[in-house]
This record gives structure tokens, sequence and C-alpha cells, in this order.
């Protein structure tokens, strides 16, 4: 297994990357692959979520859509896509249900203990540069009982899954598709991470693509 190498802890910056990565994720989104159906699956449903890392904000904006009266609170480190997630929340017409925060979860998620009724984020986990923080804070977080749900790329990723998730990018995002790849973390690394945190109820599942994390805040 090789080395893990650190991507950037300073989220996706700039204006023509982060368009990009836009592009990126509106096709994921139009092929049915973000990961919506597993968020709802956890009971993720209604109340107030909070989505760490939403880039340019497809999944929690689908989310929102299927979630009558919820409220969804971003948690975005780049100011690059906290712009341009604001003009796709504008463009769905969801922006009155959507909160959005600058802030670096690695340090602090900054709302009250047992404030959330979920938490989520997808592909954002390989960037953080201190996980136990993050996991601990979504434990804080977290109302009793509520879940949470991680998903994110994998490490030991099959090459020609790799091949296939970046054959529509564009030769930027496939550069950015292979540096995310190795930062990131592989399924027995989070577990040693879960077992270290505050975290006691999880799974951590292995898919193709990657990993799915999932679990509850005990009461």
């Amino acid at each position: 297994m090789r080395q893990r190498k650190p991507e950037t802890y300073q989220g996706i910056v700039g204006e023509s990357i982060v368009r990009d990565y836009d592009e990126m994720q509106r096709g994921l989104r139009d092929r049915g692959l973000l990961q919506i159906e597993e968020t709802i699956g956890l009971g993720i449903t209604g109340g107030a979520a909070l989505e760490i890392g939403p880039g340019p904000g497809y999944l929690g904006l689908e989310w929102l859509k299927r979630t009558p009266g919820s409220r969804l609170f971003w948690l975005e480190i780049s100011e690059d896509m906290r712009r341009l997630a604001e003009e796709n929340a504008e463009t769905y017409g969801l922006k009155e249900r959507i909160v959005m925060t600058i802030g670096d979860a690695t340090k602090k998620i900054p709302f009250d203990d047992d404030y959330f009724d979920g938490v989520f984020t997808d592909g954002s986990m390989h960037e953080w540069s201190d996980p136990l923080t993050v996991f601990n804070e979504i434990e804080r977080v977290l109302k009793p009982n509520a879940s949470f749900h991680v998903g994110d790329l994998k490490r030991n990723t099959n090459p020609l899954i790799a091949f296939m998730m970046g054959m529509k990018a564009n030769k930027v995002m496939k550069a950015g598709l292979r540096s995310s790849i190795d930062a990131a973390y592989t399924r027995n690394e989070v577990i040693s991470l879960l077992k270290s945190s505050n975290l006691k109820d999880f799974t951590v599942r292995e898919n193709p693509f990657g990993l799915s994390i999932r679990g509850k805040k005990m009461k």
C-alpha cells in the first residue's frame, strides 16, 4: 500500500479550478452518483442538518429538495467555493433554507453541543488536516441518537475504477482526482481513527469508489 500524500488543507481555491470542479460535480449529480440515498437512508430526513465541505453544494441541495421543511447549515473552508455554492443555491431556489458559515472543521465546528439532527459530508475527509478532531466535533454537535454520514475516496481504489471515475473530467480534474485518491484513507486507517474518537456507534463500508462511514451519536 502506497504512503498517503496530503493534498490540501485549504479546500479548493481559484476561480478556474472551482468552476471545473463545479462542472464535474454537476456531472456526478446528473448521473445519480451523489450519496443522497445513503444519507436519507440513515434517517437524516429533516430538522437542521450540517454539511461539512459542501463544495458547489449539489449534495446538500438535492437533500433539501427531498426533505421539505428542513434547514441546511454549510461549513466551508474555501471562500471561492462559498460564492459558487451560494450561486447554485440561488439557482435551485433554496437559498432561504441554507445558512453558510466559513470555517475549518478541523479546529472547531462553530455550533453548540447537541445542535444538529444529522451531519453529512462527501469528498472532504481526505482534505482534513486533523480527522480525529472532526470526528469528535461531529459527535459533539449531533443531538443524541442523531446520525452522521461521511463519504470519501479511498487510497486503494482500483486503477481501472479510478480511470472510469475521471473519464468525463478535463485534464486538470483528472490530475486532481489522482491527487485526491493519493490523499485518501483506507478502511483500516479510518476504523483506527474512529476507535480513538468519541463516536462509539459506527460502521465503515468499502465500495469500488470509496468509503462510506455511518453511525449515530449514542444517548
